[in-house]
């Protein structure tokens, strides 16, 4: 039976070898798409690592800070810092944008603010320093393009880039931009100098806010609109021996702010922001599947038809019926083999160019050949049955 089949592909090998690599090519991309959805859900993950946080407190009623707006008072951390079970508490501040290069290019970016030595602060840099200062200076991954001494630009300000990082991304796999958080509050919170000089006259304007014999009360109002208290976060480390639970439960109660562990943050972010991505791959999953089957199908049935005389030659020298359907099996095994290889060569080499992260796992690639050698199992059956109808006759006929 093996005799049988490596001759027969010995014979016409030049066309199941182009095959085999125009199946590769499929079987690349979906491995590729499989890859697509791990790497968000790493990212997601990788997001949550980063941040050093236990707990994540954000505002009330909110599944923020990565899936929906939050905003709360920066002053709310003193209060936060002083409940039983919590090591260490720091606000942050998430802002996406473009963010333009000293060549003019523009990249997309999230923009942390963090305070220096605290959660939310990279964990380990490439090169140069973490931030020491309290303005201007920046911490970028490597992503970004940007390298030591580089200047970016956020809103109105510049900042000199002295620390690098690496695998510090959103959950969408932009890269990250670390600055001040007193920087990073302004340029989310505070409104551009024409904006901020028109509600000064508006607000002069106001009775309300400009009343006479109440010396001080326009200034201080103008001076409150000048100026942000806000964050989107506080992120928690806990103390040794408690449990996260124990820590959330009471800043829910007394707090009146929205808590969530690292449990029900990674439900968040892969069980609902990339659901309908998850879905999408899915089915391009389930119509690449259908497109190889049939491509495998239809070479495996042409073949079977170009060989009728040879199969009903077999037939009348008394070949078994289980010997031609093994032959015909073999093929497709050996097309599928052949393609499955061709696609985990192609989908490894053109991973890293993808802009997202793709991350190809041992696992994916064991379920992705044996699903590759079940589909050209089942689509040889329809040219397995054209060969068990033949008639011996037709040797002589």
């Amino acid at each position: 039976m093996i005799s049988l089949a490596g001759r027969d592909i010995l014979h016409s090998w030049g066309k199941f070898v182009l095959t085999g690599m125009g199946l590769g090519l499929l079987i690349g991309v979906t491995l590729s798409m499989a890859g697509i959805y791990r790497g968000m859900v790493d990212d997601a993950q990788a997001l949550l690592s980063n941040s050093g946080a236990d707990l994540w407190v954000v505002q009330k009623d909110t599944q923020g800070p990565y899936a929906e707006s939050s905003s709360i008072k920066d002053d709310v951390v003193r209060s936060v810092r002083g409940m039983p079970g919590v090591g260490q508490a720091a606000n942050v501040t998430y802002l996406t944008q473009q963010v333009q290069k000293t060549s003019g290019d523009e990249v997309r970016v999230m923009v942390v603010g963090i305070e220096p030595g605290q959660p939310g602060e990279p964990g380990y840099l490439l090169a140069g320093r973490q931030l020491t200062r309290d303005h201007y200076e920046a911490v970028v991954d490597i992503k970004t393009g940007f390298k030591l001494g580089d200047d970016l630009r956020v809103r109105r300000h510049s900042y000199k880039v002295v620390g690098l990082t690496q695998r510090m991304v959103s959950s969408g796999g932009d890269p990250m931009v670390f600055i001040p958080l007193k920087d990073a509050q302004e340029a989310q919170f505070l409104k551009d100098n024409d904006a901020i000089l028109n509600d000064r006259i508006r607000t002069a304007a106001n009775p309300a806010f400009n009343r006479p014999g109440v010396p001080g009360l326009l200034e201080a109002v103008q001076g409150l609109q000048a100026s942000s208290h806000n964050v989107n976060a506080i992120l928690v480390q806990l103390q040794p021996g408690w449990q996260s639970e124990q820590v959330a439960e009471p800043l829910r109660r007394w707090k009146h702010v929205e808590v969530f562990t690292r449990a029900q943050m990674e439900e968040i972010l892969v069980a609902k922001l990339i659901a309908n991505s998850a879905r999408q791959i899915g089915m391009f999953l389930v119509i690449l599947s259908v497109v190889s089957a049939a491509i495998v199908a239809f070479i495996i049935y042409t073949m079977t038809l170009g060989k009728i005389r040879e199969i009903a030659v077999l037939k009348l020298i008394g070949t078994r019926n289980r010997t031609i359907a093994g032959m015909i099996l073999q093929q497709a095994l050996g097309l599928g083999l052949i393609g499955f290889i061709v696609g985990k060569i192609v989908a490894t080499s053109w991973a890293p160019v993808f802009p997202k992260y793709v991350l190809l796992l041992p696992r994916d690639s064991v379920i992705g050949l044996i699903a590759t050698l079940l589909i050209c199992a089942l689509a040889s059956t329809l040219a397995i049955r054209v060969a068990l109808k033949v008639d011996p006759a037709a040797a002589i006929g």
